[in-house]
């Protein structure tokens, strides 16, 4: 089992920046591919981007040249650096984890961009 914790939501401006973390705990060695999902009301869950032990990174065309994701394995820690955030960004966004063959998800962070 994987427990996943995240954290840095809030509230920005539009224009502004917030950089999500997640904490992964439990069974964390047999961590493979970190990513981040979002889901807006009304709408699908649907991906960020993705960060694989090894290889490249991959991002939704939205916000291709304004996110950026990264991992520190020593913390089995996935982040996400938000900037240039877009009103359109607003969402609960989620952590997913690939450990031992299995999907994990963390509980969700609120993401509002509003002025």
């Amino acid at each position: 089992q994987v427990q996943l914790v995240e954290s840095g939501g809030g509230l920005v401006q539009p224009g502004g920046s917030l950089r999500l973390s997640c904490a992964a705990s439990g069974s964390a060695f047999s961590i493979n591919a970190m990513a981040w999902y979002r889901q807006s009301p009304g709408k699908q869950r649907e991906f960020v981007a993705v960060v694989p032990v090894y290889g490249s990174t991959n991002y939704a065309d939205s916000v291709k040249g304004r996110f950026t994701i990264s991992r520190d394995n020593a913390k089995n820690t996935v982040y996400l650096q938000m900037n240039s955030l877009k009103p359109e960004d607003t969402a609960i966004y989620y952590c997913w984890v690939v450990a031992g063959g299995r999907n994990y998800w963390g509980q969700g962070t609120q993401v509002t961009v509003s002025s």
